[in-house]
């Protein structure tokens, strides 16, 4: 929902400043860099308790993935591994937020609001999984609220204001029911949890066991030669 607004409303902004990026040829993967380091730096302030300047710096992290992906189109290089890339340091990015958190709650020994931290932390990990494997069922099948982009708007929103302990209780509960959200509806889409591995896999065009048996069975088709033929795999 909020990756929908923003792109709405930041889209000419963020269309001028990927365009120069792009002239300038820095490889989107860069960027990609760019956004966990500074994730990195908003968790040791996190730790620290400067939690404002934490706020600056997830800011400017957001900015950082805003700007990957289009400065990749611009660039002709967009690939399967610079989206792999992307979705791993995301997560490394969200657990060095939360893990900052953490250290600090337990410096001041505000266990309770460790606790949140580590529930946040959890969902987090858990929302992005649990869409990811929704979707590798049942294509299209992810649902719920608390996507990336809303955690670190309220994250940002928390720090900022000096209202962190609010905004943890949210992403403690929040991205967590979100899961269970998807837990069932993914048994609702799979015939109420009776769909079997086969149908799945042939809803999306994977070869099954089912599949391999025919195969067996079918006659072998003539062999083609080709350009790449005889190149090592």
């Amino acid at each position: 929902m909020l990756t929908r607004t923003s792109a709405r409303y930041l889209s000419w902004p963020i269309g001028r400043a990927a365009a120069f990026l792009a002239a300038t040829g820095i490889p989107p993967n860069v960027i990609t860099w760019s956004a966990l380091v500074a994730n990195l730096w908003a968790g040791i302030f996190f730790a620290e308790g400067r939690f404002a300047s934490a706020g600056g710096m997830m800011i400017l992290a957001g900015i950082c993935d805003l700007l990957d992906g289009p400065v990749a189109r611009l660039q002709g290089r967009v690939s399967l591994f610079g989206a792999f890339l992307d979705s791993i340091l995301d997560r490394y990015a969200d657990l060095i937020l939360f893990l900052g958190l953490l250290i600090y709650y337990v410096h001041v020994n505000r266990f309770s609001y460790a606790f949140l931290a580590g529930a946040g932390a959890a969902g987090a990990v858990m929302v992005s999984y649990a869409k990811a494997r929704a979707e590798s069922l049942v294509p299209g099948n992810g649902v719920g609220f608390w996507e990336r982009p809303e955690r670190l708007a309220l994250m940002i929103l928390g720090a900022l204001v000096n209202r962190m302990p609010v905004a943890l209780w949210i992403l403690a509960i929040g991205p967590n029911i979100t899961v269970i959200h998807n837990i069932v509806h993914t048994w609702q889409q799979t015939e109420h949890g009776r769909q079997s591995l086969a149908d799945a896999q042939d809803a999306l065009g994977i070869p099954s066991s089912r599949s391999h048996s025919n195969l067996r069975s079918a006659p072998e088709p003539p062999r083609v030669m080709t350009r790449s033929a005889g190149r090592g795999a």
